[in-house]
């Protein structure tokens, strides 16, 4: 068996989907070869992280029978790779019964000691970055409470009184995931991913975090890199399925 490399932000990541499990009906998982996070409710949780990369046609059937027990029909299984760019050749070429989906490459940083706060950026739940991923428009005065998790921190930009951006972080030791950053389509391009991202990771390093780590697609690259975030390897993301979905597609394009 050959271990795969474990990438920055791999721990927070995983300690996050234990997180969430706490708040929604999912669970973390563990087979041989993959670590598996099944959430039967959620439309972009359903994610294994490969242990083994070299018995990937193996796993992938443990990982198609632990969804299947799971009541989950649309999952991916992450592989990763030291690569730090998009170009770079994949290390599998092909697994049985799954679809080369997305390539996200894994980004760090170490936070400075002071980043500005933005008014306008509130606490909020789960429930609200997601129902902004779906392209729901959401006032202010619709906004859930925070989730009461430690360590876990869901934010919003208010913008003309309603949600333009959102994303959501975990604390863990020292590091602090950045998950889900996205703005509205007809808000892009004023800045307001930025300010989100500076206000919550300036929270993070008042609270003990002193580094960052996010996935990052081709379109949030260059906004990460200019908050000083540099590549650390990628994850390679397979599907069972030919095609992506609808609510893949739509989270895709509000990444940012």
């Amino acid at each position: 068996m050959t271990t795969t490399q474990t990438l920055p932000g791999q721990d927070t990541l995983l300690a996050c989907w234990s997180a969430l499990a706490r708040i929604s009906p999912g669970r973390l998982r563990t087979v041989s070869g993959a670590t598996a996070a099944v959430f039967p409710e959620s439309a972009y949780l359903n994610n294994a992280i490969l242990t083994d990369s070299d018995d990937a046609d193996t796993t992938a059937v443990r990982l198609a029978a632990l969804y299947a027990d799971g009541g989950v029909t649309s999952w991916a299984a992450w592989i990763p790779s030291p690569a730090a760019d998009f170009a770079a050749a994949d290390r599998r070429t092909a697994i049985t019964g799954l679809t080369r989906d997305i390539t996200t490459l894994v980004m760090h940083a170490d936070l400075p000691d002071r980043l500005p706060r933005h008014p306008d950026v509130v606490r909020a739940s789960i429930a609200d970055v997601e129902r902004l991923e779906a392209g729901e428009p959401i006032p202010a005065s619709r906004l859930g409470p925070p989730d009461r998790v430690p360590g876990l921190n869901s934010w919003v930009l208010l913008h003309d009184g309603t949600a333009a951006a959102a994303a959501y972080t975990y604390r863990h030791g020292p590091d602090c995931g950045v998950y889900a950053v996205g703005t509205r389509p007809e808000r892009r391009r004023r800045g307001l991913a930025r300010a989100l991202l500076q206000h919550a990771l300036a929270d993070a390093h008042e609270h003990g975090a002193r580094t960052a780590s996010l996935q990052s697609t081709p379109m949030g690259q260059a906004l990460y890199e200019s908050l000083g975030f540099r590549a650390g390897g990628r994850y390679e993301e397979w599907v069972n399925r030919s095609l992506t979905s609808q609510a893949d597609l739509r989270l895709e394009d509000l990444r940012r």
